[in-house]
């Protein structure tokens, strides 16, 4: 399995898709913080908070990471790849897992520049702002930016984005079995941001329903996994980090099951 892992950590690596993918989120991740500057300046007016939340990471991960899916696992599909490796004796499991864990590899790569830059906004000491649309990382620009920056707040820092990767990371682990079952890149991409809607319409049904916010907050959806700061305490980063480890390999267990009843032709 490990050859497998390094075989497609270079394939994916090398290819153009994963370069371009970093690039526009450099890019997003650059305009995000552009657009809460100058709006928190009163360069711009807050009806371009709309557009600004374009740029941020809650919107464009959703449908980066589920392109990633639909151009690694469904290419694969479709070059026959992931066939010759079963004809090769390889288990479906062992692939599945194979996938997974370059599948992450590669959604970490391409929200790494919404981490670095967020962090070195923050440390810039100057305000941000997007006031209503913040979340995620965008998120974190607003709240803490103008902060005092000590080593403690620095270490917090690191921690609340870590953690945040680690819940996008956990929403996104839901394209493996979009991708496995639909085998077809477009599909996944449909799919999943229809899902991130979903996921939305939830969120605002939780805040009225005891119910569905206790079933909700089992997932890297619900809660407050996507409003972590400095301020949030151990005990929230360690319950997100719990949930969000759980719903993955959760994730994955259910797509071994999909694709052990795929027929491979």
């Amino acid at each position: 399995m490990v050859n497998m892992i390094r075989a497609d950590l270079y394939k994916i690596f090398k290819s153009t898709a994963i370069k371009v993918l970093f690039a526009i989120t450099l890019l997003c991740s650059l305009m995000m913080v552009l657009f809460a500057y100058l709006i928190n300046k009163g360069n711009l007016g807050g009806e371009y908070s709309g557009i600004g939340f374009m740029f941020s990471d809650m919107n464009t991960i959703s449908i980066l990471g589920a392109v990633i899916a639909g151009v690694f696992i469904c290419g694969d599909f479709e070059n026959k790849t992931i066939h010759n490796t079963i004809a090769d004796g390889s288990s479906r499991g062992r692939i599945i897992v194979s996938k997974s864990i370059v599948y992450f590899c590669s959604v970490l790569f391409i929200i790494l520049p919404y981490a670095l830059v967020t962090i070195i906004a923050v440390c810039s000491g100057n305000k941000f702002d997007m006031s209503s649309v913040s979340i995620g990382f965008l998120n974190i620009l607003s709240k803490e930016s103008g902060t005092e920056i000590s080593a403690s707040v620095f270490a917090k820092l690191i921690a609340a984005a870590g953690t945040l990767i680690l819940v996008h990371m956990s929403q996104l682990s839901l394209c493996l079995p979009i991708a496995f079952a639909v085998k077809k890149p477009v599909l996944v991409v449909a799919i999943y941001y229809a899902i991130s809607i979903l996921s939305g319409q939830i969120s605002s049904l939780a805040s009225r329903s005891e119910v569905v916010n206790n079933i909700f907050s089992l997932t890297p959806f619900g809660g407050n996994r996507m409003f972590l700061t400095v301020h949030s305490g151990g005990g929230e980063l360690l319950e997100t980090f719990a949930v969000s480890i759980i719903f993955g390999i959760a994730v994955i267990i259910i797509t071994c099951g999909i694709f052990r009843k795929t027929e491979i032709k």
